[in-house]
């Protein structure tokens, strides 16, 4: 396999269909502050490639939807009721990244 092809199936290999992201957000908003990240993988209702994982991991966090505390234990922190409240008002500035 050229190196080429390969790093095209590899990054095919860790993209997680919208199913598996919604699977582990679900997750992580049930279980919310109670495993750290390898705990919170080894525990999924459906078995997930480490890769996987990572990258659904690291969206959740990117868009604002999980955290870890001191300890490292992960938090689901999306709340749209709260966002749904406050993002209209003019006073207050959202700082998007």
């Amino acid at each position: 396999m050229t190196s080429q092809i390969k790093m095209i199936a590899d990054q095919y290999a860790r993209s997680p269909t919208l199913q598996t992201v919604l699977m582990v957000e679900k997750f992580i908003d049930k279980t919310s502050g109670e495993y750290k990240k390898t705990e919170l993988f080894n525990n999924l209702p459906k078995k997930v490639m480490w890769q996987t994982f990572q990258v659904i991991m690291e969206y959740l966090e990117s868009i604002n939807k999980i955290a870890y505390d001191n300890a490292g234990y992960v938090v689901y922190i999306w709340n749209p009721e709260f966002v749904s409240k406050y993002k209209n008002r003019p006073e207050l500035e959202w700082n998007v990244k």
